[in-house]
């Protein structure tokens, strides 16, 4: 008879398979259902402007709203409806074998890929602590890290829609004991991790005139504070700093910089979170002897 374990991590794993093809969606179109937003305002703002006698063209109409809901995906090169068959996640990539059924043309490889990292990050939470508040909490925590991830090293942005509610969550989590990490400590995590980035920046910000970082780092590194503690924000930066700076010497020595030679910082700090989720924080410190 399978463990209980086992079995746990095998409801994880199908439970994440599903998740996963929705992040594929949020990690897609949510950056463009912002600018959609963000263009509504312009447009808002420039027909006060007009009606107030100010000579100003009012921007093109915007083409049909997307949402995480419609429409329907497509592929993007000939624009195929998706059907229900086509849409399995990881099998129906292996039997379409990474193409679109109508064109032919490839399908990126993230899309599996993505699929695959929720399902092993939702087995491992719950065959850590099974199917409990617990459990299904570190799963949400898991989702929405790995969206931020790469929407961030998509676009550079760390939408709010995310980043607070996973803060947030965190302190509930912790007040209702979801977590091991007491109340306080979440609270003061939270606080310290909005603090500490936001006194980098203006610090970098003065001495250079330079923005180091987006406003997202605050907070998504405040919503790890919230998650593990106070304690744990020194091992997820020290983290996050080292890998970020070797990667983008790296990327620089490859000519892959993009343009303004900036590296987003978010999927760094992503990445010393699901360090800490997997290892725990300390992990870091004593990697490196400290």
């Amino acid at each position: 008879m399978l463990s209980e374990t086992v079995l746990n991590g095998a409801v994880g794993a199908v439970l994440g398979l599903l998740i996963g093809s929705f992040l594929n969606v949020v990690i897609h179109r949510l950056p463009r259902m912002l600018e959609q937003q963000w263009n509504t305002e312009c447009a808002q703002w420039a027909e006060e402007l007009k009606a107030q006698g100010a000579r100003i063209e009012l921007p093109a109409p915007q083409k049909a709203l997307i949402s995480l809901s419609k429409p329907r995906s497509r592929c993007p090169h000939c624009g195929h409806a998706i059907a229900w068959h086509e849409n399995i996640p990881v099998l129906s990539y292996l039997f379409l074998r990474g193409r679109c059924a109508e064109c032919k043309k490839s399908i990126s490889p993230r899309y599996p890929l993505v699929e695959i990292a929720c399902a092993a990050l939702f087995a491992f939470c719950l065959a850590r602590s099974g199917l409990t508040p617990t459990g299904f909490a570190w799963c949400g925590f898991s989702a929405a890290l790995l969206a931020l991830a790469l929407i961030d090293w998509d676009t550079t942005l760390l939408p709010d829609s995310i980043t607070l509610p996973l803060l947030w969550a965190g302190i509930a989590a912790s007040a209702l004991q979801w977590t091991s990490v007491p109340l306080p400590q979440s609270v003061w995590g939270a606080i310290a991790g909005y603090l500490s980035l936001w006194l980098i920046f203006w610090a970098f910000k003065l001495a250079t005139g330079k923005e180091g970082m987006g406003y997202g780092d605050f907070k998504l590194f405040a919503a790890l504070g919230a998650w593990f503690g106070w304690q744990a924000l020194v091992p997820i930066i020290l983290m996050a700093s080292v890998v970020g700076a070797v990667i983008g010497v790296l990327l620089k020595l490859g000519s892959k910089l993009r343009e303004g030679g900036y590296v987003p910082f978010g999927p760094f700090l992503a990445g010393g979170g699901f360090v800490s989720l997997i290892w725990g924080p300390q992990a870091v410190l004593h990697a490196i002897g400290l």
